[in-house]
């Protein structure tokens, strides 16, 4: 067996780009903007040579067609674009991303994908309280990424630091990814993977505890109220999974199906009502920190062009039009809209949501099919559920509840993610079939 089939350098192959699609600033800040493009450059080259490698187990038909379709109009939309350099610039880093997630979905089993998904979150969050503390207790400043030079490092706003120095004041941290909001969301995921790991019998109960103490810690010190209520959603979403798994196929679900859709209207109904009072505990302004003007700047934008947008972009371009100046907060312009959605209708109009809106619930269908559907290994065998499977639906209701405050769901870690997800829910080459069955799992049987 050579390097490229080995189990052992999947996984670390895997385990290396989500690490970079989820702290790429610890790149850029790090070794510079240059650096950081050799590490992506390395990595895209691993991953055609990945491809080709197992290229006769894979299938076209393993690729979502509503992911090929969501590129397709990023690529069209050059066309009409108001900044067509740009757009084709960001259908290639789009493209790059969706590359390298296609060779982790494709080649990787799904137990693996696991593991190697709770190694990046776990690296990140390890390095980050050791970065942090290094910054607490020897620089004893705040620190300035590396590609910041000249008279830009002459008072600084607050959000170009990559370490603000306050873990010994209490207030939120940023780590190695440079946010507060970021290093919350990779403990949230970091949660849920270990979690699942721990239910399927994947890690040590010692080992899984005390870095799920250190996730619930970061997610303490970072107070995000995004991932707070991610928490809850996440919560909500298993116990359903685990009331249809226990429930007979046939009338019971769907009656159980009807009742889970009529609590989930209701809840929603009482948060919107509740709303104010929901912000105010969470210590959140009725503007959402801000983000209900950044909200109201890219809907007005967004309506000249409703049908098709402005063109694909990803990043925002701060040096072209419509863009430039469009929202600066706290001194530093924004690079996107704050929540996925609205980017989508912004660069690729009501056209760029249809297509976006089936790819993810396309995904999140096949996620929940493959939770509540019994694995079967054996002619003799009723089936099994698989706690491996839980872990697809869990991270894509973090994604979804993210991508309403955030657009990270668009870009790096969060479309790596996505993508991962959306292949791997979808694959079928006999590489993934063999696999099913030597994942050790904790489970629930009939």
């Amino acid at each position: 067996m050579t390097t490229l089939d080995s189990r052992g350098f999947l996984t670390g192959f895997a385990a290396f780009v989500f690490f970079t699609g989820f702290a790429a600033d610890a790149w850029r800040n790090s070794i510079t903007w240059w650096g950081y493009g050799v590490v992506v450059i390395a990595s895209l080259v691993l991953a055609i040579v990945v491809l080709v490698r197992h290229r006769l187990v894979l299938r076209a038909s393993d690729v979502p067609v509503p992911l090929v379709a969501f590129l397709a109009l990023c690529a069209a939309s050059i066309v009409w674009s108001r900044y067509p350099l740009e757009s084709a610039a960001g259908l290639l880093l789009q493209l790059l991303t969706t590359t390298i997630g296609l060779a982790v979905a494709l080649t990787v089993d799904r137990a693996a994908i696991l593991r190697a998904l709770g190694r990046a979150l776990t690296a990140i969050l390890a390095l980050s309280l050791v970065f942090e503390l290094v910054v607490a207790f020897v620089v004893r400043a705040p620190v300035l990424p590396v590609w910041v030079v000249g008279a830009d490092r002459v008072d600084p706003p607050l959000l170009l630091f990559w370490s603000r120095n306050v873990l010994l004041d209490g207030e939120p941290v940023q780590g190695i990814v440079g946010s507060s909001s970021l290093l919350a969301m990779v403990a949230f995921l970091a949660i849920i993977v270990l979690g699942v790991q721990l239910a399927a019998g994947m890690i040590r109960r010692s080992r899984a505890i005390a870095w799920l103490a250190l996730a619930g810690a970061t997610v303490a010190i970072t107070r995000s109220a995004t991932v707070l209520l991610g928490l809850v959603a996440v919560a909500v979403v298993l116990a359903m999974i685990l009331i249809v798994r226990r429930t007979p196929s046939g009338r019971p679900r769907a009656i159980v199906y009807g009742s889970l859709a009529v609590a989930g209207v209701g809840l929603v109904a009482i948060a919107l009502v509740a709303r104010e009072g929901i912000l105010s505990t969470l210590g959140k302004s009725s503007d959402l920190t801000g983000r209900a003007g950044i909200w109201e700047a890219v809907i007005g934008l967004a309506e000249q062009r409703p049908a098709l947008g402005w063109g694909w972009i990803s990043f925002w371009a701060p040096w072209r039009e419509p863009f430039a100046d469009l929202v600066t907060r706290n001194g530093v312009v924004q690079l996107h809209a704050h929540n996925a959605w609205l980017d989508v209708w912004l660069q690729l109009g009501i056209v760029g949501l249809v297509v976006f809106g089936a790819l993810v619930l396309s995904t999140t269908l096949r996620a929940w099919l493959l939770a509540t559907d019994r694995v079967v290994t054996s002619a003799s065998e009723r089936g099994r559920f698989s706690s491996v499977s839980l872990a697809a639906p869990l991270l894509m209701t973090a994604l979804l509840v993210q991508s309403l405050a955030e657009s990270r769901l668009l870009i790096e870690g969060g479309w790596l993610l996505l993508v991962v997800l959306a292949a791997s829910t979808k694959a079928s080459h006999p590489s993934r079939a063999r696999s099913l069955p030597s994942v050790v799992d904790a489970e629930v049987r009939s």
